[in-house]
């Protein structure tokens, strides 16, 4: 498989809420969340963000406290982190205040991304903790979550009200997988393979990549026809694995 970062429609979204983001007209508005049932590829967009943009990559967990977050933030910094809660958020205000400075003359834009923020989104002294740093700086933190963190965050109109771009992954459409299967896999796969896939996968990143792997692995050993790889070409087998069920999903044998 291809290894090349594919522009669905949910990373266009994404780019352009997190051009909007750095274009905010209230300052202190710095915060954004990303939501989504799992498998739709919100982690992978945001670590491929964090590759080329140089922010900070932090996944919460469900045990954090402030001080924990903040040790594992300063471990991103890298910066040995302090005893003291006060001369933690002292360290932290400043590298980060040095870091966004120097993307700043760079015209590159930084922040903070953490994942998994269902585990915070109920937990007002984490989130006023991520407030307190964002609104110090004026630095954007993306939330990722599965679902929950807006109707959570909500709770917390402090919070909240300094979220000035939301953006929900959806399902993968049709003209998604026909890309997704054009630039990662080393075939060239058939209209109704590509239909196929959608609807097996339910429109889910994850199942799509699995499904190019099979495809790209059985096609590799033919040799197909102009069109590509055709259902028929690949009737009778694995297409991907139902998650649900742990059992193969095949592709019909077509008369």
């Amino acid at each position: 498989m291809k290894n090349v970062f594919v522009e669905t429609s949910n990373v266009k979204r994404l780019l352009s809420a997190l051009t909007a983001l750095e274009d905010r007209g209230a300052q202190e508005a710095c915060l954004a969340v990303v939501d989504g049932v799992p498998g739709l590829g919100k982690t992978t967009t945001l670590k491929h963000w964090v590759a080329k943009t140089g922010w900070i990559y932090l996944r919460a967990k469900q045990e954090w406290k402030p001080a924990w977050f903040m040790n594992e933030l300063l471990e991103n910094l890298p910066v040995r982190p302090p005893h003291s809660i006060e001369k933690k958020y002292e360290t932290i205000l400043r590298e980060l205040g040095s870091r966004q400075t120097a993307a700043q003359m760079a015209r590159r834009s930084f922040g903070i991304v953490i994942d998994e923020a269902d585990h915070i989104s109920s937990k007002a002294s984490l989130l006023e903790t991520v407030r307190d740093i964002s609104d110090m700086l004026e630095l954007p933190v993306i939330l990722v979550g599965m679902g929950k963190v807006n109707d959570n965050v909500s709770r917390f109109p402090q919070i909240s009200s300094r979220i000035s771009q939301r953006v929900t992954f959806q399902k993968a459409s049709r003209d998604d997988v026909r890309m997704l299967i054009d630039q990662k896999c080393e075939v060239k796969v058939a209209d109704d393979l590509v239909d196929f896939v959608l609807k097996v996968s339910g429109g889910y990143n994850r199942e799509v990549l699995e499904a190019i792997a099979n495809i790209e692995r059985f096609g590799l050993r033919i040799d197909p026809g102009p069109q590509g790889i055709t259902m028929a070409d690949m009737g009778g087998q694995t297409v991907l694995n139902d998650r649900r069920t742990n059992k193969p999903i095949l592709v019909p044998e077509l008369a």
